[in-house]
């Protein structure tokens, strides 16, 4: 796997805008396949929540899914840890001492009647990643890909929704308003098809528009960071987890050898070559 994959003009939305939408990143097979997976967990949310209703509660209406560490789940979702495609971007943004540090599955319902579900723009990482800004030649610190299962042809279908350039500068700025509703004027609804991906970092703004179509929004989330952060929806990879992996992909979620003082602020030495090697036989 070589490196370099990125055009000049990804590389320059990248840094200016502080995000790109990479077109067909999934086959048709493999959104179908994935479609179906989540499709399934939804279910069985859904029978989970019908069956432990709230003590001494309304039914409220169904907010949709939202599972974290999906790749404890499914081997489908374990390919994803570093897909041919978007992990030799990964590599270019972020460079190879890195961990995967979240993965997500997440289902947005339908609302026509305009009452659902919007997510408020923000950015990752806490309050303190509202007051940290990296240069501009720098790494960023996190970044996200965000794979759309399900085509988002027009606004306020539950889009995914940016503010260009927030990832450089304090936003939102004390204003009258609601800054902060993914609605707003500087705010940019994604439009994409399904099979796409989204890559930001998480210093970017974002947020999610209300969904007002007839059909659910479907994606995943795989967040990566470097070694001196800490992984966001897991401690540790279980050891059938760790099992059913490649070598590159149990370094992703921990594998760093024997573990001794300092081991998550510098990386095995041979972490280069395993990142962006061709070691893909499982053992």
């Amino acid at each position: 796997m070589g490196m370099g994959v990125l055009t000049e003009e990804q590389k320059r939305q990248w840094i200016e805008d502080g995000y790109l939408v990479l077109k067909g990143v999934l086959s048709a097979g493999e959104v179908k396949h994935l479609t179906a997976v989540i499709d399934g967990m939804d279910e069985e949310h859904r029978k989970y929540l019908s069956e432990n209703p709230l003590d001494g509660s309304e039914t409220e209406a169904y907010t949709g899914l939202n599972r974290l560490n999906i790749i404890e789940d499914s081997d489908i979702f374990v390919q994803l840890i570093d897909h041919p495609v978007t992990f030799p971007v990964v590599l270019e943004l972020l460079g190879p001492f890195i961990q995967l540090s979240m993965s997500q599955a997440m289902i947005r319902p339908p609302n026509p009647d305009c009452k659902g579900f919007s997510h408020a723009l923000h950015p990752d990482g806490g309050q303190a990643m509202q007051r940290i800004r990296v240069d501009k030649n720098s790494l960023p610190l996190q970044i996200k890909i965000q794979y759309f299962l399900t085509p988002l042809a027009a606004s306020n279908h539950g889009n995914f929704t940016i503010v260009p350039g927030s990832h450089h500068c304090p936003f939102p700025i004390a204003q009258l308003g609601n800054a902060e509703n993914p609605h707003n004027a500087e705010a940019v609804q994604l439009c994409v098809k399904a099979g796409d991906a989204a890559v930001f970092p998480h210093a970017l703004w974002h947020g999610a528009a209300t969904n007002r179509s007839n059909s659910a929004r479907k994606t995943l989330i795989y967040c990566y960071n470097h070694h001196c952060f800490r992984a966001y929806d897991y401690r540790e990879a279980s050891p059938d987890l760790l099992a059913r992996c490649t070598p590159r992909q149990r370094r992703l979620i921990g594998d760093i050898g024997e573990w001794q003082p300092g081991s998550y602020f510098y990386s095995p030495s041979d972490q280069e070559e395993v990142m962006t090697g061709h070691t893909e036989n499982k053992t």
